[in-house]
């Protein structure tokens, strides 16, 4: 029996007491994720958009596909000259390219860094120069970005742009792959020979590279039986998120293909409730991982199960707070399909859920998973405080190696966010009831939870002020219906705009361009002056009051 299936536990309190991680000594994701599956099972349905009556059918690859297609690439980047603790950017959508890139770095002991193709110049040139990053597999439609930024990323040596042509000295992903043969061996590695490098948003300064081991893919993989309540057998995945989401990544795409399961991949631009419910309709979609602002909007559709002929057992949610109103739609409106929202972090896995183990209790994170022990601690103390108080979440792995390893390069950072005793700090603000529930109440820094998204306001406000007409800025989260929180900046301008309406434009613009389509400030209210403390600080408190 494979240590994460969870079978042999009859209660939520038995696999607490008697689960535990038994991680093998050696371990390579990319043996495990498609080589010990039937090389002839479907993998992943790649849908672009048509259905079976277009002229764009979707594409089936096995896990046979996967293999032979990452064997190719892993030897591809070892002739570039990718080497072992490489590492190698993926901005790739839901394309079969973007986990294809992945097994292919992890063949070869090179170390993945996920991004998003809705990053914009900046966020793509910090990350990539900040990572050290070699290589880059780039969708066609980011790689005019990469061309701009490159020169400011010195030790970028190769861009790979997916198709068959690519110009300039760009290397065409479909030609790397036809020029070289399957049969790559995976290089020996351990639960903890180095994965990945994934970004936080950055609360108080420049976004932080998370440092992973393997060890990262096993523990996602464990928290999604739980969340998926309890098994993915016969089970057909999707997820509208970016795949470079680590709950996205590997809470849905590998953990569903550790098990064996498929995944639906469908690239596409702005959610539209009615198009998702096609595809969950049109792939007998299962089980879907739905950020709560993705339900907001589907809750838009009336009578989606008279409308649309659904296979979906579970609706899995994190990101953001659920709030109960979700609950209440998905039990009104569905027979017999579960919402369960779950917690977790970019450096400290998905440590929180709800499941079939136990009674959801709406608007509640649940309780900790097999694995993990959760504490409610006072901020400045780290002092455990007793049930209905409000403090920080504490979390401690019955594993360390399914936490982060380190901050790049920030060994101090890395230090602060454990405690002197070995728990973790989340920065999140909750209380525990008596029965074991925890509930969110805030954030204890200033991101901003949107639309599914963890957003620095730090960074928003370094693009800000980018403009020549703005002398300083502060981006706030503020309430809202369907988002959870809108960003908002406060903008004190180098002189009272003539046009105000124009000036906001060019700031969310610039935004756009610049960071992600994402992290634009919905809302630009233009004041005289910011409210700051005795020390120059600005006060962001006083502006969300």
């Amino acid at each position: 029996m494979s240590w994460q299936v969870m079978d042999a536990y009859e209660t939520y309190e038995q696999a607490r007491e008697e689960f535990t991680w038994e991680l093998p000594s050696t371990y390579n994701p990319a043996a495990d994720l498609c080589r010990k599956h039937d090389p002839a099972d479907v993998a992943l349905r790649y849908d672009t958009g048509g259905n079976e009556s277009t002229d764009q059918p979707t594409e089936e690859l096995t896990f046979g596909d996967i293999d032979d297609r990452s064997d190719r690439l892993a030897a591809a980047l070892t002739e570039l000259g990718v080497d072992r603790g490489d590492r190698v950017g993926v901005v790739v959508s839901q394309k079969p390219a973007n986990p294809i890139t992945h097994l292919a770095n992890w063949k070869l002991g090179a170390v993945s860094v996920p991004l998003t193709v809705l990053f914009g110049r900046d966020a793509l040139q910090y990350r990539l120069a900040d990572s050290d990053a070699v290589a880059v597999v780039v969708d066609p439609s980011v790689r005019e970005t990469i061309d701009e930024i490159r020169e400011d990323c010195p030790t970028l040596e190769h861009v790979i742009e997916l198709g068959s042509t690519a110009e300039g000295d760009a290397h065409a992903y479909d030609s790397l792959l036809d020029s070289h043969e399957p049969g790559f061996d995976p290089v020996d590695s351990t639960p903890e020979t180095e994965s990945a490098v994934m970004y936080t948003s950055g609360s108080t300064g420049p976004p932080k590279g998370v440092v992973h081991s393997h060890a990262l893919w096993l523990g996602r993989a464990a928290a999604a039986y739980n969340y998926f309540d309890r098994g993915l057998d016969d089970a057909i995945l999707w997820t509208p998120a970016d795949w470079a989401w680590g709950a996205a990544l590997g809470g849905t795409l590998f953990a569903a293909w550790h098990y064996g399961a498929p995944v639906v991949g469908w690239p596409r631009g702005s959610f539209d409730a009615e198009e998702a419910f096609s595809c969950l309709e049109r792939h007998d979609v299962t089980h879907a991982f739905m950020p709560p602002t993705a339900l907001r909007m589907l809750m838009s559709v009336d009578d989606p199960a008279d409308q649309f002929d659904l296979s979906v057992e579970v609706f899995a949610s994190a990101g953001e707070p659920m709030t109960p109103e979700i609950v209440d739609w998905v039990e009104g409106s569905f027979d017999d399909v579960s919402i369960n929202e779950f917690y977790g972090q970019t450096e400290l896995n998905l440590v929180v859920g709800n499941s079939e183990w136990f009674e959801t209790r709406p608007g509640s994170m649940g309780k900790p998973l097999p694995g993990y022990e959760c504490r409610v601690v006072d901020p400045e103390s780290h002092e455990p405080l007793p049930n209905g108080e409000t403090g920080e979440l504490a979390v401690w792995p019955d594993d360390r190696q399914v936490f982060f390893d380190r901050y790049l390069g920030l060994p101090e950072k890395t230090a602060e966010k454990q405690t002197d005793d070995g728990w973790f700090l989340t920065d999140d603000l909750v209380e525990r009831d008596d029965e074991g529930y925890l509930w969110f109440v805030s954030r204890s820094d200033d991101v901003i939870l949107t639309r599914g998204y963890r957003v620095g306001p730090m960074e928003v406000e370094s693009a800000i002020l980018d403009h020549p007409a703005v002398e300083q800025v502060a981006v706030v989260g503020v309430p809202d219906e369907t988002n959870g929180e809108a960003i908002k900046a406060f903008v004190q301008p180098t002189a009272w705009p003539e046009n105000p309406e124009q000036l906001r434009e060019e700031i969310r613009k610039l935004v756009r361009d610049d960071l992600a389509a994402y992290e634009y400030p919905e809302y630009v209210e233009f004041v005289e002056e910011l409210p700051t403390t005795s020390t120059g600080k600005i006060r962001r408190k006083s502006l969300r009051n």
